[in-house]
């Protein structure tokens, strides 16, 4: 175990306005992480009850509890449009991510450390209580190496704080909770009713009884990995002063927060730090704690995981607009209901203007000016809210959905580009490692650094003479271009800015990830794997690098498929892109050069790693019989028989071994480390609360999109997806296979087309309700009008035979028109 910053203490004399758990809380602190091997990982592993032992099936014609009624919001020109479907809607009710009078603060602690001349760096305060022990090494993060020779320096660190007896056993609490209220549902749904379901916890477990599903799925998973990191942004400024010593002040001022979005406080560090330099006084730290804590984040919607994957995949701006608009009317109708109106009501009530809700930033809510009490966000992607700070409202933008691995704001183009366009001037040939050069010689450096990353080695990423910021941007960018949003491990052992003095507590993580500027570091190729320079654009493969070892699986595989046994060493130069790294980076340099924003890139990105972690499920499966990747089942009472199997699809059997041959040694890599582990714990988890657990729809979808299938095998695929697809997280689930980069529902609205007409129908009834759906309303729009004037003809089709049954039967006009 590295350096620890021992327990935290209440600092005489200093105004604690806090909330109280922090003034009684002892915890530890460590910017460094535990060393913890794969194989105390599998043993964690081990411990993880396995869902298939629960049921694998999911009964459409079971369906959730109504949607509560919310209140009515004609009123606002944003209203979703009516739909006749329940299911358009999701079941559970609507809670905020942050809601108020929870106690929870935004920032935990405010840091401020400056630079003496005689003693060096000292931290000078800590605000509400004192991170006793270690300070110095606290105040070196801060004060990064030649941060006097800049006027402004940003640095972005983490803490390792270890959880308490009080926190450990609320944990241990609500887990409890989850798995009672799992058991009653599933006791519902069967009909079993037990003595301990009495009246008196019906109305407490009610409340509670939609949330399980989110409590279990929204906060991110920690896999056993320990408790949630606290993320530190630094600011360090330096005042030219010829009256001082060395004729400057270098001062460095610190949030600490639990926030994954903490460049969301940017603004306000630049504020407070030059309000610092004025008044250096604990008041200073105190109102810029009071105004952070103060904002108010509590209309912004808790969204489930499939929610947030297919908001971080779309560039719509309107999904999810519904469920913004609803956490407004709850607000008015609470607000109405205590009888408490909160201070924008009464503001609007003192100036006499009526209530309403309008849509930032159009021309109805800049008319308006206060009229409207509240405001839905102008990008569903980002809640618009605000701090004051000195009588000053600070705009803020806080992202809707964040996905694990995802820390502040960092850019994965100017990562690509950096390395990328050097590489495309003068191409330098990499030293084979099987697990870092999957396409020879030539692999491309991003791909050598994700293989890097993928296979826990070593990463440094050295910018001498550059700005702190500017690296640990780059160590982020790096973390989140590996994890896709899906695997972890990587920034809980990521170190944004670290410099000479703790290389000894560096070198005791395995596979860390670090930002550095001195030069030193890339004289010692034993310290790292994988050296990316930063202002030179090149990635190098250490000399005393490790050579891969040869596994069982690579073995099994050789013997299998003789004649790709040499490719699938690795050790050979290979010119074949068999893994097709080489299309994809030529696709994602194709869409930054056509102005394809950050979220295109990270979406194609996740693609990449979700297409990763299925071939490798797929390779398990074939070499050891069984994969750990693949959780559950195939029901056959619910699956037709040209709609079986599972995994990853090819097109033939050969592109299959040729693809398998080309990533064997990466998955080989991958298989023994920390973000293997954690992904299956992370797959068992999410296994618990996925909707459809009988069915693969990725695999279905991908069949029909990838395979030439014959009449039977497409409509088996179609009659299966029709019937078992109604609620709303099926729907939710079935969007996120077909995301809107990937032609939408451009392949499940070519059964309109097929031969059968019973597939037609059925068809045309899936898009139905996936077109009343809050999300899928934005994929229908995106069918083509081929496509939808071909769903119109067969709806008449039905009516016309609806109607004339109808007639035929004698029944009345008006019944008729009920009945329609």
């Amino acid at each position: 175990m590295a350096t620890a910053l021992p327990y935290l203490t209440r600092q005489p004399g200093m105004n604690n306005q806090s909330n109280g758990s922090l003034s009684n809380r002892r915890a530890s602190l460590s910017s460094f992480p535990s060393s913890r091997s794969p194989s105390q990982m599998s043993q964690n592993l081990r411990q993880v009850r396995s869902p298939q032992d629960s049921d694998r099936t999911s009964e459409p014609s079971v369906k959730s509890k109504t949607p509560s009624s919310a209140p009515s919001s004609q009123h606002s020109s944003l209203s979703a449009p009516r739909r006749l479907n329940a299911d358009s809607r999701s079941s559970r009710r609507l809670k905020s991510q942050f809601p108020r009078g929870t106690g929870d603060n935004h920032v935990e602690y405010i840091l401020v450390a400056s630079f003496d001349i005689d003693r060096g760096p000292v931290m000078e305060h800590q605000y509400p209580v004192a991170i006793t022990g270690d300070e110095n090494m606290l105040a070196e993060l801060m004060l990064p190496d030649q941060a006097h020779a800049r006027n402004q320096d940003w640095t972005i660190f983490f803490l390792h704080k270890d959880t308490s007896q009080e926190e450990e056993d609320a944990e241990r609490q609500a887990k409890e909770r989850r798995r009672r209220m799992r058991s009653k549902r599933q006791n519902s749904v069967n009909g079993i009713i037990t003595e301990e379901d009495d009246e008196s916890e019906d109305q407490d477990d009610e409340d509670n009884y939609d949330d399980v599903d989110d409590e279990s799925t929204d906060s991110e998973p920690e896999g056993g990995e320990g408790p949630p990191l606290i993320h530190v942004l630094n600011l360090v400024n330096t005042k030219h002063d010829k009256s001082v010593k060395r004729g400057a002040v270098v001062k460095a001022m610190a949030i600490c927060t639990r926030h994954p979005f903490l460049h969301i406080y940017k603004p306000l560090l630049l504020l407070a730090l030059e309000e610092y330099f004025k008044s250096p006084v604990p008041e200073t730290l105190s109102m810029l704690y009071d105004a952070v804590n103060a904002m108010d984040l509590s209309l912004m919607p808790r969204l489930s995981l499939l929610e947030r994957h297919l908001l971080l995949a779309s560039d719509n701006r309107d999904l999810f607009v519904e469920k913004f608009e609803q956490m407004i009317q709850m607000r008015i109708e609470e607000d109405k209901a205590d009888g408490t109106p909160d201070r924008h009501i009464e503001d609007a009530r003192a100036e006499r203007k009526p209530s309403g809700i309008s849509r930032a930033g159009t021309k109805a809510h800049v008319e308006g000016g206060s009229q409207s009490l509240y405001s839905v966000p102008r990008d569903t992607h980002e809640f618009e809210s605000k701090v004051m700070y000195k009588g000053i409202p600070i705009p803020i933008k806080v992202p809707t959905a964040v996905m694990p691995e995802t820390v502040g704001d960092f850019s994965l183009i100017k990562l690509i580009q950096n390395f990328s366009d050097t590489h495309a001037k003068s191409p330098q040939p990499f030293t084979l490692h099987p697990h870092l050069t999957t396409n020879g010689v030539s692999t491309h450096p991003i791909i050598v650094l994700v293989n890097g990353l993928l296979t826990q080695k070593r990463v440094i990423f050295l910018g001498h003479n550059m700005p702190s910021g500017e690296v640990a941007e780059a160590v982020l960018a790096a973390c989140a271009l590996a994890s896709g949003g899906l695997l972890r491990g990587f920034t809980r052992h990521a170190f944004p800015y670290t410099d000479l003095t703790k290389i000894d507590d560096l070198l005791n993580v395995p596979g860390f990830i670090a930002g550095v500027t001195n030069p030193t570091f890339e004289n010692h190729p034993e310290w790292w794997d994988i050296l990316c320079d930063l202002p030179s654009g090149r990635i190098k493969i250490s000399s005393k690098i490790e050579p891969a070892p040869i596994t069982e699986g690579l073995l099994y595989f050789q013997q299998q498929n003789p004649t790709l046994a040499s490719f699938a060493s690795g050790t050979a130069n290979n010119t074949q892109d068999h893994t097709g790294d080489v299309a994809f980076m030529t696709d994602i340099l194709k869409s930054i050069a056509t102005r394809h924003g950050e979220r295109v890139i990270r979406a194609k990105w996740r693609d990449w790693v979700l297409k990763f972690t299925r071939i490798s499920a797929q390779f398990e499966e074939s070499v050891y019989g069984a994969s750990a990747l693949y959780i559950g089942g195939e029901d056959e009472g619910m699956i037709l028989p040209g709609a079986s199997g599972h995994g990853y699809v090819w097109s033939d059997d050969a592109a299959k071994n040729k693809e398998l041959a080309g990533n064997v040694t990466r998955i080989e890599g991958w298989r023994n480390t920390r973000s293997y582990y954690s992904y299956i714990q992370d797959l068992a988890q999410v296994y618990t609360v996925r909707p459809l657990k009988g069915l693969d729809l990725a695999h279905m979808h991908d069949r029909l999109r990838m395979q030439r299938l014959s009449p039977t095998q497409s409509k088996d695929i179609y009659l299966t997806l029709s019937k078992y697809i109604h609620s709303y997280d099926e729907i939710c689930l079935l969007l996120n296979v077909a995301p809107e980069s990937h032609a939408g529902l451009f392949y499940l609205a070519l059964g309109l087309f097929h031969q059968d007409r019973d597939v037609r129908l059925k068809t045309s009834e899936l898009l139905t309700r996936v077109a009343e759906h809050e999300a899928g309303q934005h994929w229908w729009k995106g069918l083509s009008r081929f496509e939808k004037l071909a769903y119109e003809r067969i709806r008449r089709e039905v009516e016309a035979e609806m109607k004339a049954k109808l007639e035929k039967e004698g029944l009345s006009p008006s019944l008729e028109r009920i009945i329609s």
